[in-house]
């Protein structure tokens, strides 16, 4: 990520190039989307502006949540390699970024997105402790997660995606984050009346083919599905569609 020394008089303007080149790689990808101003879902999020990690260790990684049962599962489908860089997009806890670390090994590298800062520190000291070197935190805002572009190979959304209060955004950002081909891997819970708990219709604000239609509305579209994996919640993969003005 670092760049080569450069004379003091031509710094700035080397700087102001890499902001005009950033914006318009932006643009290219964002253009052709409206404009996202207002949030989908005020209040969200309230409870993670200052999350006690303790508590919400054991309500993220706990027998009887659909993903941690699942979670080798989930881990060995997605098909990390050596030396990719995953992005677990609300990592929580980090209860996935703890299995991903192995799987992409120390050429590999796993990405702890989050917008609560104590989940992101407690992430990289629990990665330290573990001997995991291959874990860097970082903290989101509420409409980027904050990725430079072309650096990502998968980004994970688990149980968070109806989290987004600004998902056109979030998922744009996440669009220029990926290197090309690069897969979005979304679980989520089933919406669906009659059938879903009481806490899911009134915590998840719609259901699989809305947020589908949302993602590839934002420049991705869908490769596979896995429908029977999980008990109450879906596995769809998505794949990163080039903006008409890429090579």
């Amino acid at each position: 990520m670092e760049t080569s020394p450069v004379t003091r008089e031509n710094e700035p303007m080397r700087h102001i190039h890499r902001i005009l080149l950033t914006a318009v790689v932006l643009l290219t990808i964002t253009g052709s989307l409206p404009a996202q101003e207002k949030s989908v879902n005020p209040g969200i999020n309230e409870s993670f502006e200052n999350p006690e990690v303790d508590t919400f260790v054991e309500r993220f990684e706990r027998e009887g949540r659909d993903a941690f049962d699942h979670r080798h599962e989930i881990v060995e489908t997605i098909g990390l390699k050596p030396g990719m860089v995953i992005a677990d997009v609300g990592a929580g806890t980090g209860l996935f970024t703890r299995l991903f670390c192995p799987k992409v090994g120390p050429e590999g590298q796993v990405i702890a997105v989050d917008i609560a800062e104590n989940f992101v520190r407690h992430v990289e000291q629990t990665a330290e402790k573990d001997g995991c070197g291959n874990v860097i935190g970082v903290v989101c805002t509420a409409d980027s997660v904050n990725l430079p572009p072309n650096s990502i190979d998968r980004a994970f959304i688990c149980d968070t995606y109806h989290h987004f209060e600004f998902p056109t955004k979030t998922m744009q950002s996440i669009h220029a984050a990926l290197k090309p081909g690069g897969q979005v891997i979304l679980i989520d819970f089933h919406r669906i009346e009659g059938t879903s708990r009481e806490w899911i219709m009134g915590h998840v604000r719609a259901g699989q083919e809305v947020f589908t239609k949302e993602i590839c509305d934002a420049g991705f579209r869908q490769i596979e599905v896995k429908p029977d994996m999980l008990d109450e919640s879906y596995f769809v993969v998505f794949e990163k569609v080039p903006s008409p003005d890429s090579p």
